[in-house]
């Protein structure tokens, strides 16, 4: 048979797997998309569309982009006859009576070791965490959260220096590439694989707010630097500094930690948690938290670009010394 999908997605990395999915069609047709709506962004509020609806646009396929998944939309969607939809970060949990629309039901991407990390924000856990692995998982869709049966799923080993976003499109690239493989053969056996029920201890991440990139500087270099990673580059990390006595937010963009080992831990160390201790052309700029010095590579400014930590030093000369807050 020729299995007929409607793919749901609205970030830039579902659209990543919607463009593999795309590319790889033979055995399967994509018939339909579904995103969020588009939104007012700019200084204009222009309404621009999800990378997933833009992907869409750019190539035809038709694309629904609803409020709600309310009746209306369930008969729009129900005339594409599609026997599986397909999803990654839409956004929304399917209702019963949408689900029901497709004969094979539904599956889902997930980027985590499932069933550690349901819910929004399962790469951002992981950073944040020190994991030193994840996964990627293909699931059946459920009513509840992220809890359906595991179909396919790939380990991802963690070297603690990925950021949150070149994590995600690994997973949304290689993830795209399992649910391939699980539709084409799908489609020759006419039916889903038997999946797996998830085993062991279940937990939750939520939605990530602008106020948990705040950086407290009494935290250890070590939990700062895998924030930094972890909430890159949204919601992003942020402290404020002094500027003719006014205070400025300040983006920490990357950020390493120094060895205790190292040399510059007794040459700069501080009693003084948020102060910017020196300008090391070689690596960067140390700042001195709770336990151990920070290496800070990238900054922005309020209202500026972002810059290398070199370029940055060019215009703050009074930057070292500073206490921020």
């Amino acid at each position: 048979m020729s299995l007929k999908i409607l793919y749901a997605g609205s970030p830039d990395a579902a659209a990543k797997s919607l463009e593999i999915l795309f590319q790889n069609q033979g055995q399967y047709e994509i018939v339909g998309v579904l995103s969020n709506p588009p939104s007012a962004k700019g200084r204009h509020k222009d309404l621009i569309p999800t990378p997933v609806a833009a992907f869409a646009l750019e190539n035809n396929i038709p694309l629904y982009t609803p409020e709600h998944l309310d009746s209306a939309a369930r008969e729009e969607i129900k005339s594409l006859s599609a026997d599986l939809l397909v999803c990654f970060a839409y956004g929304h949990i399917f209702g019963p009576k949408f689900l029901a629309t497709f004969p094979m039901g539904g599956i889902n991407l997930h980027p985590s070791l499932l069933p550690k990390y349901r819910g929004c924000s399962p790469v951002n856990a992981a950073i944040l965490n020190g994991d030193s692995k994840t996964a990627i998982s293909i699931q059946t869709l459920s009513l509840k959260m992220d809890e359906g049966d595991i179909l396919a799923q790939e380990i991802v080993p963690l070297k603690g220096d990925e950021k949150a976003d070149e994590l995600l499109n690994y997973c949304a690239q290689n993830g795209a590439k399992l649910i391939v493989d699980l539709l084409n053969k799908t489609s020759k056996d006419g039916k889903l694989p038997q999946g797996k029920a998830q085993t062991g201890e279940a937990s939750y991440t939520g939605i990530i707010s602008k106020e948990d990139g705040k950086i407290n500087w009494t935290e250890s270099a070590k939990v700062i630097s895998a924030k930094v990673r972890a909430y890159y580059p949204e919601p992003g990390c942020w402290c404020l500094e002094k500027i003719n006595n006014q205070e400025s937010q300040l983006r920490i963009l990357s950020a390493k930690v120094i060895s205790d080992q190292d040399p510059l831990v007794k040459e700069y160390s501080s009693q003084e948690v948020g102060k910017v201790l020196a300008f090391i052309k070689a690596q960067g700029i140390l700042i001195q938290t709770g336990d151990g010095l920070l290496c800070v590579s990238q900054l922005q400014r309020q209202g500026k670009k972002a810059m290398m930590y070199k370029d940055f030093m060019n215009g703050a000369r009074d930057f070292i010394g500073s206490i921020l807050l």
